[in-house]
C-alpha cells in the first residue's frame, strides 16, 4: 500500500516504521524544513517550530521501549548508542519496599532521553530506511478527493501540499499533532464535521535542565511525580547525564508566575525535600523554560449516521486526542495506535475503504480510548486537588477511579505487588480497569493505602510556598 503520513514527529516516524517493515511504501511529508542534526548537536542547533514540547521534558514510558524492542530493536539498539537513557525506576527502590527482584522486572525499563536528542535519532533512522521517504519543509494544505466508496462519505486519495502539488496515496495518516488541521481539511471536501471536546488542561509548566559533570544522574529517592499540594514537582533522568525539573502549577494560580524568575524557581525547588538534589548540575538553558495553553483535545471521527465521515484517511496519535502531558503518555499512546493500524492493515478490511475506516473508529476505541479517558480523568482530578490545596480546603471526590488512584499511590510505598502495579499503570501497560477488575487485588490496595487522606503532607504548605515565591 502507497501511505503517506503527515508530521515528522514521534508518532508519524514511528508509524512509519511500522508501516514500513511490514512492506508499504511510506511518504512523510513534514511543515518545520529544518532536517535533523546530529543526535549530539540537537540539544543546541535544531528548533522544531511546531513543536510547543521541543524544549521541554520529556520522557518516554516502558510501553513505547517495549514496543520498539519487539517492533524495531535496531532502533533500539540506535538510540542507546547515541546515549538515550535505559532505566529501570525499580533498581533505584530499596528490596525492603519492592519485596526484592522479581522475574518481569525488565518489563519497567525505559528508552529515554530529551525530545530534541530522541527525535534526531529516530529521524536519521527512518530516513536511511529505503522504503520511506521523508520530505522536511513540505506543508500538506488540504487533502485530495476522488470517487466516492460509499454514498454520501468522501473518499481521499492523497493530499494536496501548500505549494499547489496533488501527491496520491492509497492512504493518508494524519499524524500532524495537537495542531493537526485535518477537521478542517476534511469539511473542505466535503465531509460532516469533526465532534470535538476542547479545553484548556488547565496547567502551566515550568522548566529547566542539567547536565551532571561526571554522567551520573541524581538519585532516585521519590517518585518522577511528586504532588506538594498545589505545586507538582516532575523530575526524569533524560541522556548523556542530562536530566529535566520542572514544577507544574494551575494557571489560575497568578502567584506561582513568580517561578518565571530563576532564583524563585530555584529557591522553590530547594524547598522540596524529594525534589532539591535535582539541582545539582549544571544549567543547559539560563532561564527557566515555560509552557501554558496546552489543550485537552478529543475527535470523533464518526458521523451522525455511525458511519466514518471519510475514507482513505485516519487519524493518529495526538491528532486524534492529546492530554496534559505530565504522565508523560503521549509517545507510548501513539506507538500503541500505529501498531494497531500496522495490524488492521494486515486484514481483510484493509481491501475496503469503508470498512477500513469504520474498523478503524473500531480499533481505536479499543486501544487507546481507555488510556486517554484515564489521563484526562487523572488531570481534571489533580487540577481539583490543586484549586483546593489553593483555597485551603480539602479536595473530596467520590469518583472511584480517583480514589482507588489515590489508594494506590499509597499503597505503592508499602508493598512489593502494589509498587509494581503503580508502575504498570504509569508504563501504559496496564489499565487501571485492569487492575481493579482483580476483587482481591483492588481489597489489598483499600486495605494498604485506603488512609491516604491522613498522610502527612510533604514540603511546604501553601502559606510557606507563597512566602517562598513572594506573593
Amino acid at each position: 500500500m502507497n501511505v503517506i503520513v503527515t508530521g515528522a514527529g514521534i508518532g508519524g516516524l514511528t508509524a512509519a516504521l511500522l508501516l514500513a517493515r511490514d512492506g508499504h511504501e511510506v511518504t512523510v511529508l513534514e511543515r518545520d524544513p529544518a532536517p535533523p542534526p546530529d543526535p549530539d548537536q540537537a540539544w543546541d542547533d535544531w528548533e522544531r517550530r511546531g513543536v510547543n514540547q521541543f524544549r521541554l521534558p520529556h520522557f518516554f514510558v516502558p510501553r513505547f521501549r517495549s514496543i520498539v524492542d519487539t517492533e524495531i530493536p535496531d532502533l533500539a539498539e540506535a538510540l542507546t548508542h547515541a546515549g538515550l537513557l535505559r532505566f529501570n525506576f525499580l533498581d533505584q527502590i530499596p528490596d525492603e519496599m519492592k519485596g526484592g527482584d522479581r522475574p518481569g522486572d525488565e518489563e519497567f525499563t525505559v528508552i529515554t532521553g530529551r525530545r530534541s536528542v530522541f527525535e534526531a535519532v529516530v529521524a536519521a533512522f527512518s530516513e536511511a530506511d529505503d522504503r520511506i521517504r521523508v520530505r522536511r519543509g513540505a506543508p500538506v494544505g488540504g487533502l485530495a478527493s476522488g470517487a466516492e466508496s460509499a454514498t454520501g462519505i468522501p473518499h481521499v486519495t492523497g493530499v494536496l501540499t501548500e505549494d499547489g502539488q496533488t501527491i496520491e496515496a492509497d492512504l493518508v495518516v494524519d499524524a500532524s499533532g495537537r495542531r493537526s488541521q485535518l477537521p478542517r481539511w476534511l469539511a473542505d471536501i466535503g465531509a460532516q464535521a469533526v465532534a470535538e471536546e476542547l479545553d484548556d488542561c488547565g496547567f502551566v509548566y515550568y522548566g529547566r535542565h542539567f547536565r551532571s559533570p561526571d554522567g551520573t544522574l541524581p538519585v532516585v529517592i521519590g517518585p518522577p511525580l511528586q504532588h506538594y499540594g498545589s505545586i507538582t514537582a516532575l523530575l526524569l533522568p533524560a541522556d548523556n547525564g542530562t536530566w529535566s525539573t520542572t514544577l507544574v502549577v494551575s494557571a489560575r494560580d497568578e502567584a506561582m508566575r513568580a517561578l518565571r524568575n530563576v532564583d524563585t524557581w530555584t529557591s522553590t525547588v530547594k524547598a522540596l525535600p524529594l525534589a532539591a538534589h535535582w539541582l545539582d548540575g549544571t544549567p543547559l538553558e539560563d532561564r527557566v523554560m515555560s509552557m501554558a495553553k496546552i489543550e485537552d483535545r478529543h475527535r470523533s471521527f464518526t458521523g451522525a449516521e455511525g458511519g466514518p465521515l471519510a475514507t482513505g484517511v485516519v487519524a493518529l496519535a495526538d491528532s486524534w486526542a492529546c492530554t496534559n502531558p505530565s504522565l508523560g503518555r503521549g509517545a507510548s499512546i501513539g506507538a500503541v495506535h500505529a501498531q494497531a493500524l500496522r495490524n488492521l492493515l494486515r486484514t481483510d478490511e484493509a481491501d475496503n475503504p469503508l470498512e477500513l475506516a469504520s474498523a478503524w473508529n473500531e480499533v481505536t476505541a479499543e486501544t487507546v480510548e481507555p488510556w486517554y479517558r484515564a489521563t484526562l480523568s487523572f488531570d481534571r482530578h489533580r487540577l481539583g486537588e490543586v484549586h483546593a490545596a489553593m483555597a485551603g480546603e480539602p479536595y473530596n471526590s467520590e469518583d472511584p477511579a480517583w480514589t482507588r488512584q489515590k489508594a494506590l499511590d499509597a499503597a505503592a510505598g508499602r508493598d512489593g505487588d502494589c509498587l509494581r502495579a503503580s508502575l504498570s499503570v504509569a508504563g501504559v501497560l496496564t489499565t487501571p480497569d485492569e487492575l481493579f477488575a482483580d476483587k482481591v487485588f483492588a481489597d489489598k490496595v483499600n486495605e494498604l493505602g485506603g488512609d491516604y487522606a491522613d498522610a502527612p503532607g510533604l514540603g511546604p504548605d501553601r502559606e510557606q510556598l507563597l512566602t517562598i515565591v513572594g506573593a
